[in-house]
């Protein structure tokens, strides 16, 4: 079946708001050595107050996400798409204009709701456009997370090496935001929930136990793809001695192997059931997690980058699997999900953080492998719960 040209600008316009997701969450990790040089006097920032910066931008995205689910499908998804984008413009203007440790601190957490909100949105509205192929179409959509990691990277790490000022760097970003913006201003905006059906309450999703299974693996799959991302950059520079440029070209590398992954997850879904691939993503996580730790340091640099593509599937199939058995769940149920995964978020990067503080950065790091590995638990429940 043909697509109307109103819902072509619709998944492209939620393909960009992805985009604007991934400056919010790619901006910090590019700029995290650069924050400690500007607010950490002589001595630099700590690692547990770099940890915080970016546990405290997950705060305000969690916060977006869980505040604005159960008003979206009150008042329909169009209006939060545009307060997403506009809370997006404001976060990052208030970045590049803070000058102290505190007022960083409060952009990341307007930064966050911003792209929190944008994130409560785009899934659901995606989910509606394409109640069919959900799985396939929340990997395609997420692979644009990716693509706006790469764009956010590459960008931000040739301003740096053609030495222009990262403040320079994050008012120029704000285009990106401003465009979806305007994009959604005209757009007609599917309903969340097909209107002969009644939206599934929350009190009812509980009562499942496979729901409650996949919040918890959403929640470990967040912790586990972004406590490795909020501190790629720093551990190819201090764990491992490369140069900032190359930190910065190790997250890109990272980004596109994880485009790749949802990608051709997505091709997968059509013949590969969800839970055996994720099985198969998470003991390749794992592994590389722990080459990148331990390793010598041309195999770990590679095993940094692999953990990309290992990762890449686990939030959108998890997405994919709970939306199919709960179709109407309604943007609620999205915001709850992502609520909890983003709480992984929030926790991962300061753990490792907090660990490397009393230890040593790879020791830190490591700790993000018992994720994929409580994950393949869960998903032999959740297998159970099926049967």
């Amino acid at each position: 079946m043909n697509e109307s040209a109103s819902s072509r600008r619709a998944l492209a316009l939620c393909y960009g708001g992805m985009m604007c997701i991934a400056i919010g969450t790619s901006l910090i990790p590019v700029f995290l050595t650069s924050f400690s040089e500007a607010f950490g006097g002589e001595t630099g920032l700590t690692d547990e107050q770099l940890g915080r910066i970016s546990a405290i931008m997950f705060m305000g995205f969690t916060a977006g996400i869980l505040g604005g689910g159960p008003l979206a499908d009150r008042w329909g998804a169009k209006g939060f798409a545009l307060l997403g984008a506009v809370l997006t413009m404001g976060g990052l203007a208030v970045t590049a204009a803070a000058h102290s440790y505190s007022s960083l601190l409060a952009a990341s957490v307007l930064l966050g709701l911003g792209a929190g909100v944008l994130d409560m949105v785009m899934s659901p509205i995606v989910s509606a456009l394409r109640p069919d192929r959900r799985t396939e179409a929340l990997n395609w959509l997420h692979a644009f997370y990716c693509v706006g990691s790469v764009a956010t990277v590459l960008f931000c790490s040739a301003g740096l090496h053609f030495g222009v000022s990262w403040r320079t760097i994050t008012l120029l970003l704000i285009a990106a935001p401003a465009v979806v913006l305007a994009g959604f201003v005209p757009l007609r905006v599917p309903a969340l929930v097909h209107e002969d059906a009644e939206r599934t309450p929350l009190r009812r999703l509980f009562m499942s136990a496979g729901f409650v299974v996949g919040l918890a693996i959403i929640f470990l799959a967040g912790a586990a793809e972004q406590g490795i991302v909020q501190w790629l950059p720093a551990y190819t520079e201090r764990g491992l001695g490369y140069s900032k440029a190359t930190g910065g070209i190790t997250l890109a590398a990272y980004s596109v192997l994880m485009i790749a992954g949802r990608m051709l997850a997505a091709i997968a879904a059509r013949r590969v059931r969800a839970i055996p691939l994720m099985h198969v993503a998470c003991a390749l996580l794992a592994a590389c997690i722990m080459a990148a730790c331990f390793a010598p340091k041309g195999i770990a640099l590679a095993a940094c980058i692999l953990t990309g593509w290992a990762v890449s599937c686990l939030w959108p199939t998890t997405l994919g699997l709970v939306a199919d058995r709960f179709p109407h769940g309604g943007a609620s149920m999205f915001a709850l999900l992502a609520g909890l995964g983003n709480s992984g978020c929030i926790v991962m990067p300061w753990v490792i953080g907090f660990v490397a503080e009393h230890s040593r950065l790879n020791l830190g790091l490591a700790t993000a492998a018992a994720c994929p590995l409580m994950i393949i638990a869960l998903l032999a429940l959740l297998r159970q719960e099926e049967t």
